[in-house]
């Protein structure tokens, strides 16, 4: 089991912590396998279920308040997401074990470990509600993961890449030359999940009952989530594409927020630059891995699969719509 828990809590500093909340006595405590970047516990009081996170280095400090924002303001939105809880100080965010933590919503339902057709419906639909609230979210944070940031990344670990393929840096490095070159500019953009995967979209039964995870989210491009979206719920494990999934997820968007002709076109290039940042995260992690980690890196040449499907793409008719 991948237990993503890098710090343990005692039950002392627990109850210490639950004490500064409204929210009753600590019946349960216990670490979560999901999620890669923070300790995540789900915590039970006599008043329900919630989530303790602690968040680990990967996650800037100076970030938190973006991201607990970010929630607080979609959740006041109406949209199915986990919300911070306020201690009777009126803090959301506070220490534990010397890390910034907070104490989020319980979240009902299941991801979806088989991804059907609806699933990329009801997906569709939500990421447009996602973006449509954003607009009036007052805070900025800049996608550190975009297309000026590939090639430090990638030159970071470029001497090994040979080490998880030999046809590695043959690929890569023209690719990024080539966004480089041709990453649009100016299209329609706002607050994005920016890493919105089956892993953190919930549902109860065939209804989309949430989304999670929002530590990646940035003012990006609205195309560039999409893109995100599409790599990561319309590839089938044999990696190929599926076309009818695709349509779905975009033709139930597009009722909630149209996209412009140019945001189309620029579809199958968006699409490229997000297999890139995905193989090269998943790269850097595969190449750092510690010893004796209890988390399992997840394979970059996936990646690298659905790159190559859309370097071949000829116009985004190809992902189902003209």
């Amino acid at each position: 089991m991948n237990m993503a828990v890098y710090t343990e809590v005692s039950d002392e500093e627990l109850i210490d912590f639950v004490g500064a909340y409204d929210i009753g006595d600590v019946v349960s405590f216990k670490g979560i396998a999901e999620g890669v970047e923070n300790s995540n516990y789900l915590l039970q009081t006599t008043t329900g279920a919630y989530i303790l996170t602690l968040y680990e280095k990967r996650v800037r400090e100076s970030d938190l308040p973006y991201f607990i924002g970010f929630m607080e303001h979609l959740a006041a939105q109406g949209i199915d997401c986990p919300t911070p809880l306020h201690g009777r100080d009126g803090a959301a965010l506070r220490k534990l074990c010397g890390r910034p933590a907070a104490i989020i919503t319980f979240l009902e339902g299941m991801w979806p470990r088989r991804i059907l057709p609806h699933h990329c419906a009801g997906l569709g639909t939500a990421l447009a509600e996602l973006h449509v609230a954003g607009a009036s979210f007052d805070m900025q944070r800049k996608n550190d993961l975009s297309v000026t940031d590939w090639r430090p990344l990638y030159e970071s670990c470029a001497n090994r890449a040979h080490e998880v393929s030999k046809s590695l840096p043959g690929i890569v490095g023209p690719e990024i030359d080539f966004l480089e070159a041709n990453w649009p500019t100016g299209l329609p953009s706002g607050v994005c999940h920016a890493d919105l995967f089956p892993d953190n979209v919930f549902f109860l039964g065939d209804k989309l009952s949430g989304m999670i995870d929002f530590y990646f989210a940035c003012n990006d491009f609205f195309a560039y989530d999409l893109g995100i979206c599409l790599n990561a719920w319309c590839f089938e494990r044999d990696g190929s594409f599926n076309v009818t999934k695709a349509q779905l997820m975009l033709s139930n968007y597009r009722k909630v927020r149209d996209f412009s002709d140019a945001e189309l076109q620029a579809l199958p290039l968006l699409a490229r630059g997000s297999a890139i940042r995905f193989l090269l995260t998943r790269l850097y992690d595969w190449l750092n891995h510690p010893e004796g980690a209890l988390v399992k890196p997840k394979d970059p040449l996936e990646y690298l699969a659905i790159l190559q499907f859309h370097q071949q793409v000829q116009g985004p008719g190809e992902y189902g719509l003209g």
